[in-house]
Parts: structure tokens; C-alpha cells; sequence
């Protein structure tokens, strides 16, 4: 073996040692009391259309909201480099195709401050939600396994998910994509 590899070794040997000592005997009064305390479990909502997420005012803005159109749910953050770069085509889609009953909702993993300030300087023309946890469970419930960002979400009229894209979703590849469940909806309806 060479000296690396083994120094390596060795530095993981000691971080798992010290945590296993850690772990087995230190105790804190604070988490033992924690421990007493019941766990208290939050059904899920059952379809997308059942979240909610705080705006950037702090109030609580259900996706019941916006029922009846094709909805593009977008989860991104403001250190997401991807997420950032796809924002403007979001822009360009939502103001070609608002009429058509296309609506973006931009649903960010961050910190309200930091959204407001980015969604204002970039003249964002679509509803920005924020949240944290919640917001990981509700990409979790649309198929995010891995919780990467930026993933995009496209609910029906009446809340079915119709598809889910992993990554940055160019405006070219998008636009074909609305352009097609739009389609779709129209022939439905008819």
C-alpha cells in the first residue's frame, strides 16, 4: 500500500472511532428528553395540487391555486448555477404562453431574502414559493429521489403530473414539451 492510502486509512479509522465513543458514551439530557416526547406524524399531501408554500410575504399560497391550467412547477435555489441559467427561458415561456393557460410557479429551496432579491432583479413574471424541508418532501412525492436541483414538474388542468424533468430544461426542449401537453388538452377537451 502506499503512504497515502494508508494515512487515509488511518484518518477514517479515527473519524469512526470517535464517532462510534461519541455515540455509545456521551449522552445529553436534551436529547434524552427529546427522545421521551411523542412523535407527532404529518400525512402527506395526496396530490400536488394539496401543498402549500410561503410567498415571499410569508403567507401561505396553496398550488390549489392554480387549477385548471397547465402547471409548471419549478424547484430551484439561488446557489444552483443550473437552476439559474434556466430561469430566464422560464421567464420567456410563461410571458409566449400565459394566455394559452401556462403557469410557472418557481418554488425555491432557500432563504426568503435571498429569493426576493434574485426573483425582483431578474423580473421574474411568475408566483416565487419558498420553503425547506417541506419542499424536499413535495420533489420526493413528484419522483425526485435524488433531490437534485433544478427539477421541473408539469401538473394537468385537474392536478395529474404529466411529466418531471431532472436538470436544466433548455427553452427549446421545454417549449416542445408545453407546446405538446397544450396540444394534448385541447384534443382532450374536444
Amino acid at each position: 500500500m502506499r503512504p497515502l492510502h494508508v494515512g487515509l486509512a488511518a484518518c477514517a479509522l479515527l473519524a469512526g472511532t470517535i464517532g462510534y465513543v461519541v455515540e455509545r458514551h456521551i449522552s445529553s439530557p436534551a436529547l434524552e428528553k427529546a427522545a421521551e416526547r411523542p412523535v407527532t406524524i404529518i400525512a402527506e399531501p395526496e396530490t400536488p395540487l394539496d401543498w402549500s408554500f410561503l410567498d415571499l410575504h410569508g403567507d401561505s399560497v396553496p398550488l390549489e391555486r392554480w387549477r385548471g391550467k397547465l402547471l409548471v412547477v419549478n424547484f430551484w435555489a439561488t446557489w444552483c448555477p443550473p437552476c439559474l441559467r434556466e430561469i430566464p427561458a422560464f421567464i420567456e415561456l410563461q410571458r409566449r404562453y400565459a394566455a394559452d393557460g401556462v403557469q410557472f410557479v418557481g418554488i425555491a429551496l432557500d432563504q426568503t431574502e435571498a429569493v426576493a432579491s434574485f426573483a425582483s432583479e431578474k423580473a421574474m413574471n411568475y408566483p416565487v414559493l419558498v420553503g425547506h424541508d417541506d419542499v424536499i418532501r413535495f420533489m420526493q412525492s413528484l419522483g425526485n429521489g435524488i433531490g437534485g436541483l433544478p427539477y421541473t414538474a408539469v401538473i394537468d388542468a385537474n392536478g395529474e403530473l404529466l411529466t418531471t424533468h431532472q436538470g436544466e430544461w433548455k427553452l427549446d426542449v421545454a417549449e416542445r414539451a408545453l407546446l405538446s401537453y397544450m396540444e394534448h388538452s385541447k384534443s382532450a377537451a374536444n
